[in-house]
């Protein structure tokens, strides 16, 4: 190639100079951006595993508290059998005659 041929393709300096300056900023722009994407990853995932722990939070405090009812259904259960049976004592001493009627204990 002759000189003349390699001056026709040769970009002036203040356009390279401009060209590289967009290149730097281009690069930097992206980079922030990668930068700014990877923090939101990291943000998305602190607040799924913050989910997933209120979610087992939530689902230990819902058995808790069926275990809860449960319990409780039994105890009224069992109260309410034993309040049964003390009021029928107490009905059948009533009905029979001579008897003293204070002694539901059976």
């Amino acid at each position: 190639m002759s000189d003349h041929q390699q001056d026709r393709f040769e970009m002036p300096k203040a356009m390279q100079s401009m060209a590289e300056a967009g290149f730097h900023q281009a690069r930097k722009g992206f980079e922030q951006f990668v930068s700014g994407a990877e923090q939101a990853r990291g943000s998305i995932e602190e607040r799924s595993a913050t989910v997933r722990a209120g979610a087992r939070d939530v689902a230990e405090a819902m058995r808790l508290n069926a275990e809860y009812a449960r319990t409780q259904m039994r105890v009224l259960a069992e109260q309410t059998s034993e309040m049964s049976q003390i009021v029928g004592r107490a009905a059948i001493a009533a009905a029979r005659p001579g008897r003293d009627g204070g002694n539901i204990t059976g």
